[in-house]
């Protein structure tokens, strides 16, 4: 199964401006991020994503493997389409360039997912800490019995009204997908509930596209808030 790696890469977070190009070490977040992704062997190339020419300017000073795209799309997902558009493979995953922490094991198992020849869009999940739980930050995610996806929620999912034993998984932020599946997306409006919780992915789910989730133990660190970047930093910087 030919799979390609491809690392959506824009500046424009309001939450934490210029996040990607804030330096570790010495190195940008975002590429520790490439590098990361770049350690599984099970992936043809990696792609970092851009509209960005100062990104631009970065990848070619590292001799990172890039490209220029449109500054038009809304989401990840569209700049993902784009690079399918001129790079053949049967498989394109998706890793948010602000997810430094990722793992072979995780591209792994959402590989496995995607042998399944039906699975036209494929995540992962992990179990969630108490402190994600209640934290709009932290995707939450629940599945049906054969490992749907049935919604993506930044609020709590599900909801314990009779404080019983639950279980809540946060989603990891990767995804595989087919050619197919990214054509009819990127022919979608943006969905309500997308535009709503602010998640892409919603809107395979609002036109009947199943995204069949698997389950890994190794959690990531998402870099949304100047809280996360110093948690990221003292966890590179101790190693």
């Amino acid at each position: 199964m030919k799979a390609i790696g491809v690392i959506p890469a824009r500046l424009g977070s309001t939450r934490l401006p210029r996040k990607l190009l804030r330096e570790i070490g010495g190195q940008p977040l975002l590429g520790y991020t490439y590098r990361a992704v770049c350690g599984s062997t099970l992936l043809d190339q990696v792609v970092i994503a851009t509209d960005a020419e100062e990104i631009m300017d970065v990848c070619r000073k590292h001799h990172w493997n890039a490209r220029m795209t449109s500054a038009q799309h809304r989401n990840g997902t569209e700049r993902v389409h784009e690079v399918a558009n001129s790079v053949a493979a049967e498989v394109y995953v998706n890793v948010q360039a602000d997810e430094p922490l990722i793992r072979p094991e995780h591209i792994a198992a959402l590989l496995e997912v995607m042998k399944n020849p039906e699975v036209r869009v494929g995540t992962l999940k992990a179990p969630a800490s108490s402190s994600d739980i209640a934290n709009p930050n932290a995707v939450k995610v629940v599945t049906d019995s054969g490992g749907r996806a049935l919604y993506f929620s930044r609020a709590t999912i599900p909801f314990n009204r009779d404080a019983g034993s639950l279980l809540y998984y946060t989603h990891l932020g990767l995804y595989a997908y087919r050619k197919p599946a990214l054509d009819s997306y990127c022919s979608w409006p943006e969905s309500m509930l997308e535009r709503g919780e602010r998640l892409e992915q919603l809107r395979f789910l609002e036109n009947g596209i199943s995204i069949y989730v698997g389950e890994t133990s190794y959690q990531t660190l998402r870099v949304d808030t100047e809280e996360d970047f110093q948690r990221l930093e003292e966890m590179l910087m101790s190693r």
